[in-house]
């Protein structure tokens, strides 16, 4: 299956001084990226990477990820745009030979096959790192709670009844 931002890149076209490749998605892969992360909108996303081979047919990328999406508020429910600008550093190398490293703080490993690499599909993830999992609107607040009548609730009729002794 495709994905939804494929930019795929032959590993061997990077040159040993390196390759600066910039990603930047249609207004159909903004909005099939949109379907899938599950935001109202993906209005923009562009993606720059720095390409550098290393040892063992492995290639690191220094990126730097600017897109505008739109996000659902976790307060008010309403939508708003957001602006996300995030710097990453990834490293593609081939299938099978990932490390099994449980280190967060280690570089992160994108698995390639067939020695292409897909540019897209890697700025793709990268958005659904950055973005903020619990989105407010800048000066959102909870809606203000329905008055409610003293004595419909549970505790209010304890308190009527022990009144009532």
């Amino acid at each position: 299956m495709i994905p939804e931002l494929h930019r795929p890149l032959a590993a061997d076209a990077v040159s040993p001084a390196g390759e600066e490749v910039v990603v930047t998605a249609s207004a159909a892969e903004c909005a099939a990226l949109a379907v899938r992360m599950h935001l109202p909108a993906v209005r923009s996303l562009s993606c720059r990477f720095r390409l550098s081979p290393g040892p063992a047919a492995a290639i690191t990328a220094e990126g730097r990820l600017e897109a505008v999406v739109v996000q659902t508020c976790v307060r008010s429910v309403e939508d708003f745009p957001a602006t996300v600008a995030e710097r990453f550093v990834v490293r593609f190398v081939p299938a099978g030979t990932e490390r099994d490293d449980a280190d967060p703080d280690s570089i992160d490993e994108i698995p390639y096959a067939g020695g292409v690499l897909d540019l897209g599909e890697a700025a793709a993830e990268q958005l659904a790192l950055a973005l903020d999992p619990y989105p407010r609107a800048p000066g959102a607040a909870l809606p203000d709670p329905e008055p409610t009548d003293a004595v419909a609730t549970p505790f209010a009729a304890l308190a009527e009844l022990r009144r009532r002794r």
